[in-house]
């Protein structure tokens, strides 16, 4: 069974899917080995290794009363079997069970939230990382009644670590994006986040913002991204995170954002305010992210680099310290893994898929391409 299943997972991982579809089919795939009562799926920034989305299942779908209170915990440095910490570990997976032999209590995300909360009786966690990057993040939960995972589980879907990963990256580029051909720029929507963990204010248009995260069929409400926002600022202002969060996010309509957070202070000191700004990406901050989920080698990505910035191979060559016979091998290399087939299809493969409607027109001094003249 356990075979059958991994190379169900193989197969759907790479067929091109996009995300909703592929996490679906996972599911589907996962529960005839793992038997869960409940699944929470989550995106992960590679980069910044802030969630950025959540996708839930069987007994989680449409529950998102206590999201708030979940990525608090996850982000908030008060759990040693966070998301982050499975990363850290060899087998990229552990059951709760075997982790806190037996004892879920001490594990604060089960005794404090998990159990009260939800009523589940054991967790097993599952990093989708592959080359060092964590793409994705996945919760299975057992129904108190049933037997606790085991060694044999947790083995399995160690197994699946960078299966999944693969999976997470093509889903993320699977969608071009499909925004009005006038870009029209009102600034970052901003929300302000209290000591209480109330958003206390909210400008206009961060609500449709948020709102196209949930587009998708079994997103999540974005409180939970939220959160990590408001856990990793406060983490940054008690020195314990030397980053301020920030993330991409892929919309619904295959746009992109950017979301970012920083503590509020007053003149006595730190208040436990968090504002968070959500604003359009600029294609440099959406490129290397697009690259590196093409699965491509550092120098592979060296090369890419040079080529979209448009480098002649020769000179590509004596940039790197390469002879152009190599810099050809890795640009086909690249061309196989991007599936294309020239440099120009490259390029449009990473400028024109991820920002369709504006492709050809010049950037304006924000950095943002230039309105098209209204007709």
């Amino acid at each position: 069974m356990a075979e059958r299943v991994r190379r169900d997972v193989e197969v759907v991982a790479t067929a091109g899917l996009d995300l909703p579809t592929f996490l679906s089919e996972i599911d589907e795939s996962i529960n005839r080995f793992l038997r869960p009562i409940a699944t929470c799926i989550a995106t992960i920034d590679p980069t910044t290794s802030l969630l950025t989305s959540t996708y839930k299942f069987g007994d989680l779908y449409g529950r998102d009363d206590h999201d708030l209170e979940w990525g608090l915990i996850e982000y908030g440095g008060v759990e040693p079997t966070s998301f982050l910490d499975v990363a850290a570990t060899p087998s990229k997976a552990l059951g709760m069970h075997i982790t806190t032999g037996g004892d879920l209590a001490r594990s604060p995300r089960m005794g404090d939230f998990i159990e009260p909360y939800y009523g589940y009786g054991d967790e097993l966690r599952l990093i989708a990382t592959v080359e060092g990057r964590v793409w994705g993040a996945l919760a299975f939960f057992r129904d108190p009644d049933d037997d606790p995972f085991d060694e044999a589980d947790v083995e399995f879907a160690s197994t699946l670590s960078s299966v999944m990963a693969n999976g997470f990256r093509s889903g993320l580029l699977s969608r071009v994006a499909t925004q009005p051909h006038r870009h029209v720029d009102h600034g970052p929507a901003v929300i302000i986040v209290d000591a209480t963990d109330k958003m206390s204010q909210i400008s206009v248009g961060a609500e449709e913002r948020l709102r196209q995260v949930m587009l998708s069929d079994h997103c999540s409400d974005p409180i939970g991204t939220i959160a990590a926002l408001v856990a990793s600022a406060r983490r940054f202002a008690q020195g314990t995170s030397s980053v301020l969060p920030r993330g991409r996010l892929r919309l619904h309509d295959g746009s992109w954002v950017v979301l970012q957070a920083s503590p509020m202070a007053a003149r006595d000191g730190v208040t436990g305010d968090v504002v968070i700004t959500i604003e359009d990406a600029r294609p440099p901050e959406i490129i290397p992210l697009v690259v590196e989920a093409f699965g491509l080698t550092a120098r592979e990505r060296d090369v890419t680099q040079l080529v979209l910035q448009g480098v002649e191979t020769k000179d590509i060559a004596a940039t790197l310290h390469l002879s152009a016979y190599t810099v050809q091998d890795h640009l086909k290399s690249i061309f196989t893994k991007a599936g294309v087939r020239s440099r120009r299809e490259l390029m449009g493969k990473v400028f024109f898929d991820q920002y369709q409607p504006r492709f050809g027109q010049e950037l304006g001094p924000g950095g943002w391409y230039d309105l098209a003249p209204a007709g």
